[in-house]
């Protein structure tokens, strides 16, 4: 049996082994081969890849041996079969459900965002503290008192949570959703989290972007 034939789980059988910056590039690369997909694309190459992404096609081959070979020399990779193969690698070959506290302007615009399901992940609880935003409809999903997550976290087993909320709320809102059973934190405030070292958290601070991008730039700044 080769690795084209082995599930994905017991391809990744030592998960740790895995640099977790290899880890990070597989849904860049899942997402762009979809986008080939769309355009009509059957077949890629390593080298095609990396010029899109800007990455060394070594570096995407040997991304990809972490789990097995899926390519063939001088024919490259099936779009279809990598991207059913990158799925169950990362486990978004189905729904994951996943609760967002804050129902602020970015948690309106989370919730009401359609391209979460497509990629493996719906929105199935809002939460906020705020009277007024109680009962608000976004969407498919009604906002809910922070109160009700543990309930609604455990009945759908849910293991990962969005942060919206304001800086000042977000560490007691993730001490709120660990302790309901949540084992993975997307945040959206800028700040800090802390958190037991089993829990995951990703950031996405828009300004630390901004703040990486400007060193790079001739300093024009508008007058105060």
């Amino acid at each position: 049996m080769n690795y084209q034939e082995l599930p994905a789980e017991e391809i990744v059988a030592d998960k740790t082994s895995i640099p977790d910056i290899v880890i990070g590039r597989l849904p860049v690369y899942l997402r762009t081969l979809k986008l080939l997909h769309g355009h009509g694309q059957e077949v890629t190459s390593s080298q095609e890849l990396g010029d899109l992404l800007g990455i060394s096609s070594a570096q995407i081959r040997k991304d990809l041996s972490h789990f097995g070979e899926f390519g063939k020399q001088g024919t490259g990779y099936d779009i279809v079969y990598l991207c059913r193969q990158l799925e169950e690698i990362l486990k978004v070959d189905c729904i994951w459900p996943v609760v967002l506290v804050g129902a602020g302007y970015l948690g309106h615009a989370l919730a009401s965002y359609n391209g979460f399901e497509q990629r493996g992940f719906r929105i199935i609880g809002v939460f906020d503290n705020d009277p007024k935003k109680i009962g608000e409809d976004l969407g498919h999903v009604v906002v809910q008192p922070s109160s009700e997550i543990a309930e609604v976290v455990q009945k759908y087993s849910c293991q990962i949570a969005i942060i919206a909320a304001p800086t000042d709320f977000a560490q007691e809102v993730a001490n709120t959703l660990i302790a309901a059973g949540i084992q993975s934190i997307l945040c959206y405030a800028p700040i800090t989290l802390t958190v037991p070292k089993n829990i995951r958290v990703e950031y996405i601070d828009p300004v630390i972007h901004f703040q990486h991008m400007t060193f790079y730039l001739e300093k024009k700044c508008l007058e105060e």
